[in-house]
């Protein structure tokens, strides 16, 4: 990754243009090309250096409720697991854990009686025991800034 490189990832992390052509307002900012622009990002993401790209909004002042949930499943049923979780589209991400709850994922849904509806579909999709299942809603929000720097 060279310095221009790093400039498109703070452009696109930090001050990304609110426009119809984003991608040529960062190329006139960063004094180069569209084409060159366009290939570079492309580049990382093949690369795996950008995983995704796309908007982030607030939920909660959105009206709309989300939890961070696990499940506990025996080895052999984790990837079972992941795939029923998967298939719920308010679930916006999942991880593995090498602990007793080992599958954790938020959910992201219209309101609280969705939310424990798919938690209890997972449940007797995996025939869990109650105990098995987590809903860890949030009482308190603290929000960390994730965004890198890159130098």
């Amino acid at each position: 990754m060279d310095k221009v490189d790093s400039q498109i990832l703070q452009e696109l992390q930090y001050d990304f243009p609110l426009s119809e052509r984003p991608y040529e307002v960062i190329a006139e900012r960063l004094k180069i090309s569209k084409k060159e622009i366009w290939n570079r990002i492309q580049m990382m993401l093949d690369k795996g250096m950008i995983r995704r790209m796309g908007a982030s909004f607030d939920s909660n002042k959105l009206g709309f409720r989300s939890t961070l949930a696990a499940v506990s499943v025996v080895p052999e049923m984790v990837d079972l697991a992941a795939e029923i979780i998967g298939r719920f589209y308010e679930v916006t991400h999942s991880y593995l854990r090498k602990d007793v709850f080992n599958i954790w994922f938020t959910l992201i849904a219209v309101d609280n009686n969705r939310i424990e509806n798919i938690l209890e579909q997972i449940r007797k999709s995996l025939s869990l025991e109650r105990s098995k299942v987590l809903n860890l809603p949030m009482k308190r929000l603290f929000k960390l800034d994730a965004r890198f720097r890159v130098s």
